[in-house]
């Protein structure tokens, strides 16, 4: 069959990110004998006609939509991206007569309301690499796509939904041929990483995540060695930034030590990045195995530095641990961000200030610290449950598109963004989603690009605040 891809993101806030999930889908569907299109929509200037043209020029006989995000997750100021979405999918059933299918991270947490606002025909879930080369066998051959593991749609008005495989193995699919399908010249003027996984599954229990209903929770590991061939890959083709995306790096603490020595080995002349780095397992000779691999910004997800509210969001560790982790980024080079969430479950005005108060006293001034302010609610997470237990969430699961945050009954919404922004305007290395929105942020990156200035943009934060208050610019 003739199978066009779509990747729908365009959002370069903070950064423009590569369609991974859309390359492993189209890189499985060509690996399974059909004829495959990508088109990525993230640097079209008018990408309704661009998806118009690619239909009518192509043809396909299945148009598969890949949604990366279901909104903004900025509680300041919310934009759902479904309606785009929505609106896309009606322009290629007018232009070809291809099925239409959804696929991407958006589809897998909320496919029902997905579907029923997009009108698609299927949407896939679970691995891609496995699950969509099996779905177009079963489409192509005239069968019941519904007997295919994650396949779900809407029949007679009903959600109907086969059950998820998220046990095969993290093998070859993790690795597409980024360059196949992008225009990767395109991403690096953005200053964009080109993103690889370690492994598929997450065991923890963080209480707002999805990451388990994405790729289940157990850890399937890729052999380190895989990884650095396809590094190695990479690096021939010219790519000289590469971001590992996995939920959590440094989880198994051995799998990263391990890969780390072999990334050293190799001397690709690759810069590393990472922001998924647990404090749980953050020490000093993590850090030091880091440097040694080339590793060129890490970004350590503290969300709290107070144990309650830690402990109401299911973490494995405590604010004793956020200490040590500061103490050992304090003994390396490393660049470092710091990442928080304020307004989460426990939270109080006194816990805020714990949170704030750690950041201005124990990360570096040369690091940077980004404070997200509210929890995204997402269906079926125990933050959900929660919420409709506290009454604080009363709109039905179906309607959750459409941004819905979570803030701590302890605060007010309104205390805490003022709170969030005066901090933020006293410490120059602190940002939060206001410093995303600047309109001239992508610019900036460009600008970056062409003086020569290595990744990650963000390590200059307090340089680029510093300026940008001398134009006259609030930040």
């Amino acid at each position: 069959m003739k199978i066009l891809i779509i990747s729908v993101n365009r959002n370069r806030s903070p950064v423009a990110v590569l369609p991974y999930g859309a390359c492993v889908a189209a890189q499985a569907a060509l690996a399974a004998g059909h004829e495959t299109r990508l088109l990525d929509l993230m640097f079209e200037k008018e990408p309704h006609k661009a998806v118009e043209r690619a239909c009518r020029d192509f043809r396909p006989d299945v148009a598969g939509f890949s949604l990366r995000n279901i909104d903004n997750n900025d509680l300041r100021h919310p934009v759902s991206y479904a309606a785009e979405a929505a609106s896309l999918i009606g322009l290629a059933r007018r232009a070809c007569c291809a099925k239409i299918v959804l696929g991407g991270a958006a589809a897998i947490v909320m496919p029902e309301a997905l579907l029923r606002r997009t009108g698609a025909d299927w949407c896939v879930r679970g691995d891609a690499a496995a699950a969509f080369p099996l779905f177009l066998s079963a489409l192509a051959a005239g069968g019941a796509p519904l007997s295919v593991p994650g396949v779900c749609a809407i029949d007679g008005g009903r959600f109907v939904a086969s059950p998820q495989d998220l046990s095969t193995p993290a093998g070859a699919g993790l690795f597409p041929e980024f360059g196949r399908w992008l225009d990767l010249r395109a991403y690096a003027r953005n200053m964009s990483a080109v993103p690889l996984k370690t492994k598929l599954g997450c065991p923890f229990g963080c209480v707002y995540c999805t990451y388990p209903a994405i790729e289940g929770g157990v850890y399937r590991l890729s052999p380190p060695e895989a990884v650095l061939r396809a590094v190695r890959e990479l690096a021939a083709s010219g790519v000289r930034d590469i971001e590992f995306v996995d939920n959590v790096f440094n989880s198994p603490y051995g799998h990263a030590i391990e890969l780390c020595g072999l990334l050293a080995g190799s001397r690709t002349g690759v810069r590393f990045h990472t922001m998924e780095l647990t404090p749980e397992f953050t020490d000093a000779p993590l850090l030091a195995a880091m440097g040694r691999a080339g590793f060129a910004g890490i970004g350590i997800t503290a969300e709290s530095a107070d144990d309650r509210v830690l402990a109401a969001l299911g973490k494995n560790y405590s604010a004793a641990h956020l200490e040590l982790a500061a103490r050992a980024v304090e003994g390396q080079e490393l660049p470092c961000m710091w990442i928080f969430m304020l307004g989460a479950p426990g939270e109080t005005k006194e816990t805020v200030e714990r949170s704030l108060d750690f950041a201005s006293r124990r990360v570096r001034p040369s690091d940077a610290v980004f404070f997200n302010a509210g929890v995204r609610l997402y269906p079926g997470t125990a933050l959900e449950a929660a919420a409709r237990r506290e009454g604080t969430l009363i709109k039905p699961a179906a309607e959750m598109l459409d941004p819905v945050f979570y803030v701590s009954p302890g605060v007010e919404k309104d205390w805490l963004l003022k709170t969030l922004a005066a901090a933020t305007r006293k410490n120059l290395n602190f940002i939060d989603s206001a410093s995303l929105e600047l309109p001239f942020l992508s610019g900036l990156y460009g600008l970056a690009h062409l003086a020569g200035i290595k990744q990650p943009l963000w390590k200059h934060t307090r340089l680029i605040r510093r300026g940008l208050r001398g134009l006259g610019v609030k930040t």
